[in-house]
């Protein structure tokens, strides 16, 4: 089952940097099976964070594909995916969007994490577009089965993780080559 996002935005009071007070709204994301649920667990989440009163003023289903956290990273960016399919009926290139949601310093390191999440992928992409997003914080459903424990922490480890200094990203992966079939002829 694929996770459902909910952009819950919460409007609240909150100190700036000079120590007043300013009424704010921002937006989170939870991972819920229904409105309802995403509602819930925004005001569990949001009571832990916010000592005064806030108000849930948006739910609505958000468009990300994958949410993808990285460590050493502060901010979320989003960005657009575009796989591109050869429909042999038409003999035309066919291309479908979708959005992850990336955990990254800039834009140049947002685009560097989603060549990293995307390097797997089968079929050809692009990526036409990354934008830094305005969600604040996002929480990931626990099930309290054996093994989600570790997925959350991990999770939880990888959004908490304070930026460093950036580093080159260095690709230490090795492949072994498979030997070539010799063909009987």
């Amino acid at each position: 089952m694929s996770a459902i996002w909910y952009e819950c935005k919460v409007k609240y009071r909150k100190t700036d940097e000079t120590g007043g007070q300013k009424v704010t709204t921002e937006p989170y994301l939870v991972d819920a099976i229904s409105y309802t649920e995403a509602e819930k667990r925004i005001n569990e989440e949001m009571a832990a964070y916010v000592s005064e009163e806030f108000k849930i003023t948006n739910i609505k289903v958000a468009n990300y594909a994958e949410i993808h956290p990285f460590e050493n990273a502060d901010r979320w960016f989003k960005s657009k995916v575009s796989l591109v399919a050869y429909d042999e009926e038409s003999g035309k290139e066919r291309k479908t969007n979708m959005y992850l949601l990336i955990q990254a310093n800039d834009v140049k390191e947002a685009y560097d994490n989603t060549i990293h999440v995307m390097k797997n992928t089968m079929g050809d992409y692009s990526i036409p577009a990354i934008s830094e997003s305005p969600i604040m914080d996002v929480f990931p459903y626990f099930s309290g089965e054996e093994g989600a424990l570790e997925q959350l922490e991990r999770f939880n480890a990888l959004k908490a993780s304070k930026p460093e200094v950036a580093a080159e990203i260095v690709d230490h992966m090795e492949f072994e080559t498979a030997p070539e079939e010799e063909t009987a002829v």
